[in-house]
């Protein structure tokens, strides 16, 4: 008979040769079919962290509506996680990279579950909106959209792919309660463009127009005739930053309610190329 001792040393040593047994999965679950879990964790993720742009339901706002069955910027699962965790160079859109690999995931599926959700009804008329926008709106003296306007304020062209129509409404009614975010590479966040300014030369001169460009030393200015103007800060007597303000009229003032919702209607089926 062998001794205890050594069987005890083979019952150990197989159990130090199994693989360890994990509380849970180490790696995301599918994002097409995520457990009723995963999904609930993806959404309180959302709501802590998207819906200040893409709004609590996911209809949009600051950023665009994920109530759609395709995300132009996220074809596929992985395309999704890479710009939940990386965000979209160039754009407004963060990354969250303090969310681990499933949790990335979690918020991925709640995304993608948006996308089955039915679409948000408009009240307004796109072609009654279309007739405001060239018309008594007066919209295509400051934008373009299409090919077609003015250059001055943002293009339209793919607006309604890029702000919920929450947004669009406020942006008519108040256009300096929230500026849409100019992002700089050399700031870890965007600030605010658009912003009007006025402008005190050290001579005399006095500038007013909407902040293109800003950093430590310079800022660049484009006054209402779409004329450029940079100036050093060391020969700037004063800067008046006037923020709340904008340089577009509020069409709250000028239009009707039943107006105002088809000027909305119409620029958010403004998508661009499909």
């Amino acid at each position: 008979m062998r001794p205890l001792g050594f069987a005890l040393f083979v019952c150990a040593a197989a159990l130090a040769s199994r693989p360890a047994r994990s509380e849970e999965p180490t790696g995301p679950r599918p994002i097409a079919r995520p457990a009723t879990d995963d999904l609930a964790r993806g959404r309180k993720l959302f709501e802590s962290q998207c819906a200040r742009c893409h709004g609590i339901s996911g209809h949009g706002g600051f950023g665009p509506s994920l109530v759609r069955p395709r995300l132009r910027r996220a074809p596929d699962d992985a395309a999704l996680r890479d710009v939940i965790q990386n965000g979209i160079p160039n754009t407004a859109m963060p990354g969250e990279w303090d969310l681990d690999e499933r949790e990335v995931a979690a918020v991925a599926a709640y995304a993608r579950s948006l996308g089955r959700l039915p679409p948000e009804r408009l009240p307004g008329d796109p072609g009654r909106g279309k007739a405001l926008y060239d018309g008594k709106g007066g919209c295509a003296g400051c934008h373009v959209a299409g090919g077609a306007g003015s250059g001055l304020g943002p293009d339209l062209t793919e607006i309604g792919a890029l702000r919920g129509a929450s947004y669009l409404k406020t942006a008519l009614v108040d256009p300096g309660k929230e500026l849409p975010d100019r992002p700089v590479p050399y700031e870890p966040n965007a600030y605010a463009g658009y912003l009007p300014v006025h402008a005190r030369l050290a001579d005399g001169r006095e500038v007013v127009g909407y902040r293109v460009n800003e950093d430590s030393f310079t800022i660049q200015l484009r006054d209402a005739t779409g004329r450029l103007h940079s100036f050093r800060k060391g020969e700037v007597a004063s800067l008046d930053r006037q923020f709340g303000g904008s340089l577009m009229p509020r069409y709250g003032d000028t239009l009707s309610a039943l107006e105002i919702d088809d000027l909305v209607a119409y620029l958010a089926s403004l998508k661009g190329k499909p």
